[in-house]
């Protein structure tokens, strides 16, 4: 299955935050929207980093209280893990797991932001995939 999938099911819209937000519009965010991470993005389509949970507790750890005015550039994930629509969940299942990463930002060929992938869309996907292999399988045998 390929991520323009995933997308097409759960839609393409992304929270994005700019690298001059304090930590603290950060977390307010993120608990509107209920999700654990953020693309930092000037302009809302190109990907200057992401930030997620992880990011904050880490930060929280080495600064203390004062993190929640510093900007987000301060904390985010600079080299970011990028897919493309064409990209399959397995490619995506291997890159989340050998960088430790929840959250895959899909740009397309020109790099713009088209929206974001996360572990749990993978999962859903590898579910809903097995599951439609099962089912063929049972017809397949009891035909």
């Amino acid at each position: 299955m390929q991520i323009a999938t995933i997308l097409s099911n759960k839609g393409d819209s992304v929270v994005t935050v700019t690298p001059s937000s304090t930590v603290t519009s950060l977390l307010a965010t993120l608990a509107e929207h209920q999700i654990g991470a953020a693309v930092v993005s000037q302009d809302g389509e190109s990907i200057s980093g992401i930030v997620s949970e992880r990011d904050i507790v880490r930060a929280f750890a080495k600064i203390g209280a004062s993190l929640l005015d510093a900007p987000v550039s301060q904390i985010m994930t600079k080299v970011v893990a990028v897919c493309q629509p064409k990209s399959t969940v397995e490619e995506l299942m291997v890159v989340m797991t050998e960088q430790r990463v929840r959250h895959i930002p899909v740009a397309d060929d020109d790099g713009n932001l088209i929206g974001i992938v996360s572990i749990g869309d993978v999962v859903k996907a590898r579910m809903d995939s097995l599951e439609d292999e099962r089912k063929s399988l049972i017809a397949y045998v009891t035909s």
